[in-house]
């Protein structure tokens, strides 16, 4: 095992490679807030990338309901009870790794689904954490509630999937971090079906191979945003590269929002594969369950995003705006742009204006009507 640095865990870690970033590494930001739980976004991955034989149960991108949804059936419950107990020292993780943790003869801690778990996308939807009583009212945070969690592939800068992988079949591209499986090195042991802790990469049992989200990577070359991202009916999703925290900038959407302001936050940091989807945690929601599930900023974070800061409005005003990938944007007179290697791609004001028509118009002398 080497010793490599992991920011979102505040110290070093153990990890089966050397660290080896990769030029720029994509990242997306997920806002819980805006979901809807369209499922858009998974209809648009899944008939674009998974509609072949043996991928009827893959969902590379699913969208579930926070705290009873699971796909597979209950992966982040079986984790973090294998993980046992999770401790942070203020921002430091102060509890053992999936890469510390893992039993003798095995890379990476884990576990394989069984193939009914991959069946049931939707169990837990829209499923409340307690029962509700009559005549509940309800203030911030609720005390009953429940969110929708989008999820994908993560392409950690640490990835299980990689580490577990005997066949050496699973790498990282250097150029944008994208972490992809090459089908003719794969024989199909499934080693990172059990190591990756998100459940990502998944078996097809038609070609005995392991297939897994590829973050749209033909469109990314192009310049243009994944699948997921550009049919994001809610608007919830913004992609591009982030930095390491140390060479952040604040004109880049991904670093202002994890890095500057640090109200984006990593999905279940503690595993140790230091993943590079965020989300702007709900602001309905209990923080101790918030805060197992992101990590110790999740209060701050949560006053942050309530604050609506202007610059955080106009940035937010921005995802879902355009189809490309963004790498920097400002926010000035009213106004939030994102560019692409110094090309503007939209402009949209930070808020919109309001018009109040008069009943009568003096100019023509007549009164408006409301018809419905």
């Amino acid at each position: 095992m080497a010793k490599v640095d992991n920011w979102q865990l505040n110290r070093e870690m153990d990890y089966k490679f050397k660290a080896s970033p990769p030029q720029r590494q994509i990242a997306w930001v997920f806002d819980t807030n805006k979901c809807i739980a369209c499922q858009t976004c998974t209809v648009a991955c899944k008939t674009t990338w998974t509609s072949g034989e043996g991928q009827e149960h893959m969902f590379w991108n699913n969208v579930e309901s926070k705290p009873f949804g699971f796909y597979p059936l209950a992966w982040d419950v079986k984790i973090l009870e294998k993980l046992k107990r999770q401790t942070w020292d203020g921002d430091t993780y102060a509890g053992r790794t999936i890469f510390e943790g893992n039993p003798p003869g095995e890379e990476v801690l884990g576990f394989t689904p069984e193939p009914e778990d991959w069946s049931h996308p939707n169990l837990g939807e829209d499923e409340v954490n307690a029962p509700i009583k009559g005549n509940d009212s309800f203030g911030l945070p609720h005390d009953r509630w429940m969110f929708y969690l989008a999820r994908i592939c993560n392409h950690c800068a640490y990835p299980a999937c990689l580490a577990a992988c005997p066949r050496k079949a699973i790498y990282k591209r250097k150029d944008d971090g994208i972490v992809l499986i090459d089908q003719s090195r794969c024989r199909g042991y499934q080693k990172c079906v059990a190591a990756c802790p998100y459940k990502k990469p998944m078996f097809n049992p038609n070609t005995g191979r392991s297939e897994k989200c590829i973050a749209c990577y033909p469109l990314i070359e192009k310049g243009i945003a994944p699948r997921c991202v550009q049919t994001c009916i809610g608007k919830i999703r913004m992609v591009g590269f982030i930095n390491p925290p140390d060479k952040a900038r604040e004109d880049n959407p991904l670093d202002f929002l994890v890095h500057v302001k640090k109200v984006a936050l990593p999905l279940l940091p503690q595993l140790g594969t230091s993943p590079n989807v965020y989300y702007i945690p709900p602001i309905h929601v209990d923080t101790t369950y918030l805060t197992q599930m992101f990590g110790p900023g999740v209060k701050q974070a949560v006053e942050i995003y309530k604050a609506r800061q202007e610059k955080i409005i106009g940035l937010l005003s921005l995802f879902g705006s355009t189809e490309h990938w963004v790498d920097r944007f400002e926010v000035a007179k009213g106004e939030a742009a994102a560019f692409q290697n110094d090309a503007e791609l939209v402009r949209v004001p930070v808020k919109e204006p309001v018009v109040f028509r008069v009943y009568k118009d003096e100019k023509h002398g007549v009164f408006r009507q409301s018809v419905t």
